[in-house]
């Protein structure tokens, strides 16, 4: 009988011991990657330089790293299985889309805010990094036709963290999707890539390194018009350099500030923003 105690406890303790290393590690890159930002927008605007704020640094820092915290707490609830509930809906369902190295437990707060904003079908998908961008739109195409068929839907909504944004414009522009699809919205994706892809050591990663070749395909396909697209970024983004190419041409373009690329999964201001963007097209 003293047995199991003794495993739960040497379980409890390599969990905390893990738990602990991945935080110096998260606390590790928040500070890297908010510091070449940093670098990178006084390089390009050198009167930036001028303007530090101290304690907006420290609060971003906090914040990001918290968040990723977060993430990683939440994750094991992104291993549950998805439920489609079946029945008719009040509005389009909305589709969430997570980042690199996520998975969809990330999305849970603004799946919550969207549901009490009176989205009743809002579904997230796990898109893991270790596939390729293909497979992970063909994933994105069956679960929109599983939401249709369980809703009697015509279209849906897709709103994308990062490289989710990425993938929902795959599929959009590059697959046929349009026709699917109402609206699409945007969080700190990297539309024009990012400096800091390289870091990013998967395919998908190198995928968003700037004029890659799926950047250049999707800048080169034209936005649908039958599509509303939303891009909202933040000017603090710490992963998405240098933070304008988080902007897509074309699209409605809102510029959020004080917060970090993950904390933007938590923000009560970025739900109402995709609230207010969902809502011009439902």
């Amino acid at each position: 009988m003293t047995i199991v105690p003794g495993m739960i406890a040497i379980l409890l303790t390599l969990a905390g011991i893990l738990v602990m290393i991945a935080a110096g590690l998260f606390a590790l890159s928040v500070i890297l990657s908010f510091a070449v930002s940093w670098c990178e927008r006084v390089n390009s605007d050198p009167t930036v330089a001028a303007q530090r704020r101290p304690v907006l640094a420290v609060r971003l820092l906090i914040t990001e790293f918290t968040s990723l915290l977060l993430t990683l707490l939440l994750r094991p609830l992104g291993w549950l299985p998805a439920r489609i509930p079946a029945g008719p809906c009040r509005r389009p369902p909305v589709i969430l889309l997570h980042g690199l190295f996520q998975n969809r437990s990330c999305l849970i707060p603004l799946q919550w805010r969207l549901r009490a904003a009176g989205f009743d079908r809002v579904i997230s998908v796990n898109t893991p990094p270790w596939l390729d961008l293909e497979t992970l739109t063909d994933r994105v195409r069956h679960t929109i036709a599983q939401v249709r068929a369980a809703t009697g839907a015509e279209q849906v909504h897709l709103v994308g963290h990062s490289m989710g944004g990425i993938i929902a414009r795959n599929f959009i522009q590059l697959h046929g999707g349009a026709a699917l699809v109402a609206n699409c919205v945007t969080l700190g994706s990297p539309h024009r890539g990012s400096k800091l892809a390289p870091f990013a050591v998967s395919r998908l990663g190198r995928a968003l390194l700037p004029g890659s070749g799926l950047m250049t395909r999707l800048a080169a396909a034209p936005l649908p018009a039958t599509v509303r697209f939303t891009a909202i970024y933040t000017r603090h983004d710490n992963i998405i350099v240098p933070m304008e190419n988080a902007r897509l041409e074309g699209a409605d373009n809102i510029e959020l500030a004080g917060m970090g690329h993950t904390t933007m999964l938590f923000s009560s201001r970025v739900a109402k923003a995709v609230v207010a963007a969902l809502l011009k097209n439902s």
